[in-house]
């Protein structure tokens, strides 16, 4: 699959970030939304990241606060067919190169791996950031940033739950790709003494899954002025 705006290459040039390292961005939007299309959901048919919070699809605004944190290079990992071309659509204008999960019922965990196989060598590793959680704020974004190093994995701590956003350094790629099928993240990565815990508000750990959780959402993002 190919980009979601910006010029063409702007994505895959490799700059230097503010510690003097290269890193990649990773949203991951391939999720299929079972829940939030239950019987009688108005969003029936919907691909989860295509739902509309104040507006916008529901990925556009994770998509917006990870392109913010400048990191060197952006990759969206998006599902198969029309789905992803409308998920890719949704990111216009932001400069993610776009790749497919070809099957993303095999849970949240093919689609880490799909971005892990797609990403260029030279790296020294990658932020991993979920499409429906969008009340992260680009202060968590780069307290995660500050935190990263290339000798060990960050996970984001909400008041004792650990979640997304999340660092992998590089040399942990192959020991990515080698994990079983799951429909979590990379947990067996993110235990031991040298992963690095950062703690973030808890009002923003709100994975939206269903429609009770898009109207939570919609209720509690920031103004569209103000700082995030």
């Amino acid at each position: 699959m190919g980009r979601a705006g910006g010029p063409a290459g702007a994505g895959r040039r490799l700059s230097r970030n503010a510690a003097g390292g290269q890193r990649a961005a990773v949203l991951l939007a391939a999720g299929r939304g079972e829940r939030m299309q239950a019987s009688g959901s108005p969003f029936a048919g919907v691909p989860k990241p295509l739902v509309p919070l104040a507006g916008r699809p529901l990925c556009r605004h994770a998509a917006e606060t990870l392109a913010g944190a400048g990191d060197t290079l952006r990759l969206a990992v998006v599902p198969p067919g029309q789905a992803g071309e409308a998920v890719q659509a949704a990111l216009e204008g932001l400069d993610y190169r776009c790749v497919t999960n070809p099957q993303p019922g095999r849970g949240l965990l093919s689609s880490f791996q799909a971005a892990a196989a797609a990403l260029p060598a030279g790296l020294d590793g990658a932020v991993f950031a979920l499409a429906d959680m969008p009340l992260v704020s680009l202060t968590t974004h780069r307290a995660l940033r500050e935190a990263a190093t290339q000798a060990a994995a960050a996970q984001c701590v909400y008041g004792g739950v650990s979640a997304p956003p999340l660092w992998l350094p590089a040399h942990l790629f192959p020991a990515l790709l080698a994990l079983p099928d799951a429909d979590n993240g990379p947990r067996a990565l993110l235990r031991g003494p040298d992963v690095v815990r950062v703690p973030r508000p808890v009002a923003e750990l709100l994975d939206v899954d269903t429609p009770q959780a898009l109207a939570q959402a919609e209720a509690r993002l920031p103004h569209p002025h103000s700082a995030r």
